[in-house]
């Protein structure tokens, strides 16, 4: 999926909403030991920005245009894995066996090959106490008058996803380069009126869920859901 995001780069920072910081403190508490945590998926750093409970921060993306734009901030260390790295060569690259205290997945999962992602993720976490969190956020809400037209918008996206097998968060971008738009002048009226004008600010809604999975003293077969805790934690992020 390299590439998807690379002619939005520099736009992306300002369009993709921030998290709640109160899930940065929650996770934080979670993990005895607060040295290294590595945001898998960080775009511009969105979530990694929030993760300063940590002595230090690997931040990674496979697309070099939105690390070119990402925040900025000394716990943090940027890198851009070429996607031919092999399991080993990527868990040396972001610290090695057993040496990550948190792994975040802010609203990324989709874009990753799970079955590359998560043994890498189960041979970097430490041992016990090692904490995997992943997050998405649902279609956002904004007025009565808006939310239908939004709805009647991302099922228009669903049907396209379901009848080429695309990712979602490039679909608009991705039917637009196979001669399908999603986002014609009509739609992009009905939106704005139903906003209320380009002079109007109004209140974003985004109602995101969290998966929270942490590791006992020895590894599960699979991922990282090694204890019976498998939290589907609701917040509301609000723009």
């Amino acid at each position: 999926m390299a590439g998807s995001y690379d002619k939005q780069a520099a736009i992306y920072l300002d369009g993709r909403p921030r998290y709640p910081k109160e899930w940065f403190s929650m996770l934080a508490a979670l993990t005895p030991d607060h040295s290294l945590a590595w945001d898998a998926g960080t775009g511009n750093g969105q979530a990694a920005i929030d993760v300063k409970h940590y002595k230090q921060v690997i931040a990674t993306d496979i697309s070099e245009e939105l690390l070119k734009h990402a925040i900025q901030h000394p716990q943090i260390q940027y890198m851009h894995p070429l996607s031919s790295m092999s399991g080993d060569e990527l868990v040396n690259l972001i610290g090695g066996e057993n040496s990550i205290d948190l792994v975040t997945v802010a609203t990324a999962v989709h874009w990753f090959d799970l079955e590359k992602l998560y043994p890498v993720v189960k041979r970097v976490l430490k041992k016990p106490g090692g904490v995997v969190a992943a997050w998405r956020y649902n279609i956002m809400q904004v007025s009565t008058e808006m939310d239908p037209l939004l709805k009647k918008f991302y099922e228009g996206i669903e049907v396209f996803l379901f009848k080429t097998q695309k990712c979602r968060c490039s679909a608009v971008n991705t039917a637009k380069q196979q001669g399908v738009n999603l986002l014609s002048e009509e739609v992009e009226k009905e939106l704005e009126s139903a906003w209320g004008g380009p002079e109007l600010v109004r209140t974003v809604i985004y109602k995101t869920y969290m998966h929270l999975n942490c590791t006992l003293a020895v590894a599960p077969k699979f991922i990282i859901v090694v204890i019976a805790v498998h939290l589907l934690f609701g917040a509301n992020m609000t723009l």
